[in-house]
């Protein structure tokens, strides 16, 4: 094939300087030109030695790649259907883009899924449904009896994304639709940036790098008292999140590619310009469950009493409860855990931390509801639930399951605009919401999206009380395993009380 390639190309640059010898036209010389210029390709290609398939097939082999560069993106737009997109299919992300937008969000003809397969789920409605307008829940007081400045939180809040995963504009439109919305930001590990405090409430998350926390010394990332509280202590922080881990790579700790840690955020995390960050896999302030216990007091100490939680991917099912245990016997305890799911999403991750480690929302929800239960602490911690949930259907199975609020990051991606290009890790987010390019960046309208942010989140609400007035309850509180239901294989059909032991 090599050969054929190299003859047609050669011949038509012999025929091409024939035709502008005789016939010495601009046409015939662009034509010469351009022939020339493949032929030269051809020959390149013919005699490198790096690429097999391109010595095989000089300049035809091209065409793989370029469809390959663009393989997410033919995908997408022409050959997936409603259902079969992942990680978010195109039904969800076009609920999230009308509710935002505003625009009609009723679909025509009958549901696309089939009701009849196996793990097909869906609630019963009541015969005297309730007035959705009177359905209350949608605040949640966080605080436990050990904490001084409790917060009244909305049920669905943006979960945690960094200044670096992020662009500003893209942080700033989140914060400024949250404060629209009267809802929680969450800042992710990077620290507190500028962005975060457009008048919005604030989760302040402190990952193991402790950046906006504290300090590298000897090369170890530490927590730093002074550090901390001057973030802690800003008004709009509402709330304290210490990171264990996180659903799209548990274990392994955070990762900001070279290409995105420029100056500005360099200077916020106190790291070197220009260099991948990754974040220790473990906390420095802490290796047991008692000194767990006592770092989780100062943080609440040092922000002025307010509520502070811990961020976990289930993993180790008897070290998660080992540590509710501990917050038992010692008798203090976080004021919320968020439960972060292995379908989560994230920036950058190994393949197959995402694909392979940590335990699925549903089953990590399930299973520290019900320590939290056992122990007690039920009434004193209250529970976050973050991993792919995107719709009322989501949120209403998950707070049926035990989670009093929810987290939600690439749903408010989305409502920015975000076309799940899939490129967060590369820094060319099309759409300038996942990348530092400033010229990208320049796409995203601060002034335009925070609007859509906040839509989505009313819209979320609103339908979240719609869904639950149609089952006849009053609160979206009162919601409970008994009323989610999933079709098995031998097509009988049970609740979640029964599958999960309630």
């Amino acid at each position: 094939m090599r050969n054929t390639i190299l003859s047609i190309f050669i011949t038509a640059t012999i025929l091409a300087g024939v035709l502008v010898y005789f016939y010495p036209q601009t046409g015939n010389i662009a034509l010469l030109s351009i022939i020339g210029v493949l032929t030269i390709v051809v020959l390149r290609d013919s005699f490198q030695t790096k690429h097999s398939l391109l010595r095989s097939f000089p300049l035809v082999a091209r065409l793989r790649w370029l469809f390959e560069e663009e393989r997410e993106k033919i995908q997408q737009y022409f050959i997936e259907d409603n259902l079969s997109g992942t990680p978010i299919n195109r039904e969800k992300r076009s609920i999230v883009y009308q509710r935002a937008k505003l625009e009609k969000d009723t679909v025509p003809f009958g549901t696309q899924h089939n009701v009849y397969k196996k793990g097909y789920e869906f609630v019963k409605h009541s015969m005297f449904p309730t007035n959705h307008h009177l359905i209350k829940g949608d605040r949640v007081l966080f605080g436990s009896s050990k904490c001084a400045q409790k917060y009244s939180c909305s049920l669905i809040n943006i979960s945690a994304m960094s200044f670096g995963s992020l662009s500003k504009n893209a942080v700033m439109a989140l914060n400024q639709g949250a404060k629209m919305g009267n809802f929680a930001h969450n800042t992710g590990e990077g620290g507190v940036s500028p962005y975060h405090l457009q008048g919005g409430d604030v989760i302040f998350q402190v990952g193991t790098g402790y950046f906006g926390a504290g300090k590298s010394v000897n090369g170890v990332r530490v927590f730093d008292d002074e550090i901390f509280k001057k973030n802690a202590s800003h008004s709009d922080i509402k709330m304290i999140e210490i990171k264990f881990s996180q659903g799209a790579k548990p274990g392994h700790g955070g990762i900001l590619p070279a290409m995105k840690n420029t100056q500005e955020i360099a200077n916020i995390r106190g790291v070197e310009v220009g260099t991948q960050v990754d974040s220790p896999p473990g906390h420095s302030a802490f290796s047991n469950y008692d000194e767990m216990i006592v770092f989780i007091q100062k943080v609440r100490d040092l922000s002025g009493g307010k509520p502070v939680g811990i961020k976990l991917c289930v993993g180790n099912n008897e070290e998660i409860e080992e540590m509710i245990k501990a917050f038992s016997v010692a008798n203090n305890y976080p004021d919320f855990i968020s439960v972060d799911g292995g379908e989560g999403g994230t920036g950058a991750a190994p393949m197959e931390f995402t694909n392979y480690i940590g335990t699925p929302l549903t089953e990590g929800l399930v299973f520290i509801n019900k320590l939290l239960i056992q122990y007690n602490l039920k009434n004193e911690i209250k529970i976050i639930a973050s991993g792919k949930a995107i719709d009322a259907f989501d949120i209403v199975k998950l707070i049926a399951l035990g989670a009093d609020a929810i987290g939600m990051a690439r749903s408010f991606m989305l409502s920015l605009g975000c076309i799940q290009a899939r490129e967060c890790n590369l820094d060319t987010c099309p759409v300038g919401v996942a990348t530092q390019d400033e010229d990208l960046v320049k796409a995203l309208v601060v002034e335009k999206k925070n609007v859509r942010v906040k839509n989505y989140h009313d819209k979320t609400i609103a339908s979240v009380k719609e869904m639950v007035a149609a089952m006849g309850i009053e609160s979206i509180a009162d919601l409970k395993p008994k009323h989610i239901f999933r079709r098995k294989k031998d097509n009988k059909i049970v609740s979640y009380q029964e599958i999960y032991k309630y």
